[in-house]
């Protein structure tokens, strides 16, 4: 492919534009790494794996721009996207993942993510969707988008796809409070709208569907 070099708004110059690329497969990072160098003429990137790393990361450094996996290997990163917001409230989040566009694309709008990039996607979707991200334009996904209704985890907040990962993990509610600093009757409240809203019964429906729905945990 020919390489596509970003579009310049307002005088911004390529060396302001350093990522910060935040996923746990080192294939994916480093393919992906690849395609924005070769793609977007893209040179300084920094690669992470964690959920802790991501933070010290972005407490110690300046990123323009942030590209990131739900599911990291310490944790789910929505539990760490406010404290992102408040420690670089200008840096630009894109979601790149396996999990559901659908399901997770309402749970990150709330903090004002709005590209989101769904690794199976076609090299020409990519190539597109992470120009306009680098770019600063708005995607083509409308923020206010309805939900999918059919889809039994499209009504569940940040909070509960959040417990809901832990839970398909097999964590016990004493576990998950200890995990997200919660107190156990609230992770306990959680988990009743989770099983609430699926309408599952118990555990081993709860799994089925997140096999059926491809939530990855």
């Amino acid at each position: 492919m020919k390489p596509v070099l970003i579009e310049k708004e307002e005088g911004l110059q390529q060396e302001t534009v350093k990522i910060l690329l935040a996923d746990d497969h080192s294939m994916i990072r480093r393919g992906l790494k690849f395609f924005l160098q070769v793609s977007l003429d893209c040179r300084n990137i920094t690669e992470i794996t964690s959920c802790s790393d991501l933070m010290l990361e972005v407490a110690k450094n300046t990123y323009s721009h942030l590209i990131l996996d739900i599911i990291l290997k310490d944790g789910n990163s929505l539990e760490i996207i406010p404290s992102i917001r408040k420690l670089a409230p200008d840096l630009k989040i894109m979601i790149f993942s396996m999990q559901p566009a659908e399901i997770y694309g309402p749970a990150v709008r709330q903090y004002n993510i709005f590209h989101y990039i769904h690794k199976s996607e076609s090299e020409e979707q990519m190539l597109k969707k992470l120009s306009d991200f680098l770019n600063n334009d708005s995607q083509s996904n409308d923020p206010n988008k309805s939900v999918n209704l059919a889809n039994p985890f499209a009504l569940l907040a940040p909070r509960e796809l959040e417990v809901l990962h832990y839970i398909l993990r097999g964590f016990g509610t004493k576990a998950i409070g200890e995990t997200l600093n919660l107190q156990m009757s609230t992770v306990s409240t959680f988990k009743n709208r989770i099983f609430e809203k699926t309408k599952a019964s118990n555990l081993k429906e709860l799994l089925e569907l997140a096999v059926l729905y491809n939530i990855n945990y």
